[in-house]
């Protein structure tokens, strides 16, 4: 049996990603290679766009996404969050993953700051009881 990390969350990326900068990217859903790696994509839009020529789909990306994996095992989360970022310089990633493993204990959050991965662990403080220092 394996330690199993449940993650929810995401990043939006601003400017979203032009087809031309993600569709060779293994974060395009449609690159994905089998079913564990890479665990995050890319959350696809799709603008149908008149023009005279006819219609076409201009496709962007706007937030690398945790796929659903069964019995996910959190390995290299953070890496991988980084390996993102520097696919696509000149995006910004907001927001973040929460991460909660089967220990009651074991909640972190992986957010982005200024261009970095980072693993954020929570402190728990206990409140003074009796208000006496």
């Amino acid at each position: 049996m394996s330690y199993t990390t449940h993650v929810r969350g995401e990043f939006a990326i601003e400017p979203p990603l032009a087809w031309s900068e993600f569709n060779e990217s293994k974060f395009a859903p449609e690159n994905v290679a089998n079913s564990y790696t890479p665990s995050l994509i890319l959350r696809v839009s799709e603008e149908r766009v008149d023009t005279e020529d006819g219609v076409f789909f201009r496709r962007t990306a706007t937030a690398l996404v945790m796929r659903e994996i069964d019995e996910y095992r959190e390995r290299g989360l953070v890496e991988e969050v980084q390996a993102a970022v520097d696919s696509f310089p000149g995006h910004a990633f907001t927001g973040r993953l929460e991460c909660e493993g089967e220990e009651n204990t074991d909640l972190w959050r992986v957010v982005v700051r200024d261009g970095r991965a980072v693993r954020v662990e929570p402190r728990i403080v206990w409140p003074d009881e009796d208000g006496a220092k």
